[in-house]
């Protein structure tokens, strides 16, 4: 069948050409140097390609925080430092797709603005001055597509900007990409109809996780240093753990989310939040400080009147740990990892004591209804306008049944008690800082494979603070083979481990999560950092 651009195919494959078309030809990757399709780690690229310089690999690879006092003493130039991360991105894009909207002609001007300001005033526009930020497909922009993946969304840009782009403006930055997100911003995985499926720079064999994987493989990859990020089921921390990126998953209302655009959206039950990944703790820190530093609150509704709040490093954590979640096991490489690490917990002086994810199984069947609510009206009604299908990763959706309101009600009562019978269990462990565990059961899946997002998805359900953390172990084939003969817990969990390759996966970096309650960002974060000076001894500064 002929498409059209009035088609969702037709629709699709234009945006994709003019996608292609926006990458200037000094950036088309050369023949004779691209990597070829059975090449798996493609991060190594730049540095060994020969086609970047030296002075844009220093660039590159220097932390946001030490970046921006470069661009603020005027060290660096922002239209120097942009032109870099336009290159990188552009190769990133081309060996993993992982953009959605390409404006590096804007973000030069931009940079040039910034460098003329610092020369007029001789001071930064602000926290962010001068630096590139990479921007999840949902976050709108204004003259930009937010299409998050869907055909009919192509080619409507925005006429606003989401709140937290006008407060990353008006703190300095300079935006250059979006990228690319599942279909509705909803799955595990990256992949959608109208852009495809963005692979993992570190493997691209395996997936860099949902909904911002797109974020997660630029930054993997070296072609941008912080980036923004949404998370309503583990999609800041599940992409983080894939690529082995710091991130924090935000309680609601910490960062404004006012105007970001959603394949649900009116969805209040379980409240979508945003956050930054990173390749560093340091940077994830930064960010989060600048970002509640602008009083987000006086421009986001929801937004809580909540400064930053400086917390102490202590010495000495208590933490509660569980193994599993009582429905899946971890694959073994997690399961080591979590093993080593609280090991090495232990043994610089950390209490370790067990928790009993008893609520896990209640809390995530609660989080599965609570998504396809609606009957996906919201995300039929979107495909719709072009006949565009449901991808069959969206069979949940696809097959759901709307729920009346009254049923509806009684759910969110549930959910209400599972939130107070959570906090319950925790209190009665006395002194209890956070809680260690899995972000999910992978370092990261084959395509196609992410099938369960339990170990995320309970923490948004109890709106808690988590962030996720490469823990410093990594996959070993004939190390994690002890690992492998157990049970399984359920049928769910037995698929999993049927999935799990060792070979694969072999040599891929290992997350953990930390878990903190109800709007404790701040502490959630000095424990991270806590945590990486018992597992880096010697060879971790601190970031607070």
């Amino acid at each position: 069948m002929e498409t059209t651009n009035s088609t969702w195919e037709g629709i699709s494959k234009a945006k994709r050409e003019e996608l292609g078309a926006s990458i200037p030809a000094e950036w088309i990757i050369p023949q004779e140097i691209m990597p070829s399709q059975t090449r798996r780690d493609v991060t190594t690229f730049p540095a060994q390609s020969g086609w970047f310089t030296k002075r844009e690999l220093t660039i590159l690879s220097t932390n946001a925080v030490e970046t921006v006092g470069r661009l603020s003493s005027g060290v660096w130039t922002s239209e120097e430092v942009t032109r870099a991360f336009c290159k990188a991105a552009a190769a990133a894009h081309q060996l993993t797709n992982c953009l959605s909207e390409i404006f590096f002609d804007e973000a030069i001007a931009r940079a040039k603005e910034c460098d003329a300001y610092l020369r007029m005033h001789g001071k930064p526009k602000g926290p962010f001055h001068g630096l590139p930020i990479s921007i999840k497909d949902n976050f709108n922009i204004v003259g930009k597509d937010s299409s998050i993946g869907i055909a009919s969304l192509v080619n409507k840009p925005a006429t606003y900007n989401s709140t937290i782009i006008d407060i990353i403006l008006e703190s300095g930055a300079v935006l250059y990409v979006k990228t690319n997100v599942p279909t509705a911003v909803m799955l595990p995985e990256t992949v959608n109809n109208v852009f495809g499926r963005t692979v993992n720079p570190l493997n691209r064999s395996l997936t860099p996780g949902g909904s911002s994987g797109g974020e997660a493989a630029l930054i993997a990859f070296g072609a941008s240093r912080i980036g923004l990020g949404s998370d309503i089921g583990g999609s800041l921390r599940i992409p983080a753990a894939c690529t082995g990126l710091f991130t924090i998953r935000p309680s609601a209302g910490r960062f404004p989310h006012c105007r970001a655009r959603s394949g649900l959206t009116g969805q209040e039950a379980v409240m979508s939040v945003n956050g930054p990944l990173a390749r560093t703790l340091e940077e994830v820190i930064f960010y989060s400080k600048a970002i509640i530093d602008q009083q987000p609150w006086l421009q986001d509704p929801k937004c809580l009147p909540i400064p930053w709040r400086p917390v102490v490093a202590k010495k000495y954590l208590k933490l509660a740990v569980f193994w599993n979640d009582g429905i899946v096991t971890p694959t073994p490489p997690v399961a080591r990892a979590l093993r080593e690490t609280v090991s090495k917990l232990r043994a610089a002086g950390h209490e370790i004591v067990e928790w009993d994810p008893v609520e896990h199984e209640k809390i995530n069947r609660l989080l599965r209804r609570l998504f396809v609510a609606d009957g996906a009206k919201s995300i039929r009604g979107l495909l719709e306008p072009t006949n565009e299908p449901f991808r069959p990763e969206m069979r949940a959706y696809q097959d759901s049944v709307e729920l009346g309101v009254h049923e509806m009600w009684n759910i969110q009562a549930t959910r209400s008690d599972l939130q107070k019978r959570y906090l319950d269990q925790w209190n009665a462990i006395e002194g209890l800082d956070g809680l260690i565990c899995p972000t999910s059961p992978w370092c990261a899946p084959k395509h196609g494979k992410f099938i369960y997002g339990g170990y995320t998805g309970v923490y948004n359900l109890l709106d808690y603070s988590a962030t996720s953390f490469p823990c410093g172990v990594d996959a070993d084939a004939k190390t994690d083979a002890a690992y492998c003969d157990h049970r399984p817990l359920s049928e769910m969990d037995k698929q999993v481990q049927s999935n799990y390759d060792a070979n694969m996966v072999d040599g891929m970096p290992v997350s953990l999560q930390l878990v903190a309650r109800r709007l404790e960002e701040e502490k959630v974060l000095m424990m991270t950092d806590v945590v990486m000076h018992a597992l880096q001894p010697g060879n971790y500064r601190s970031r607070l």
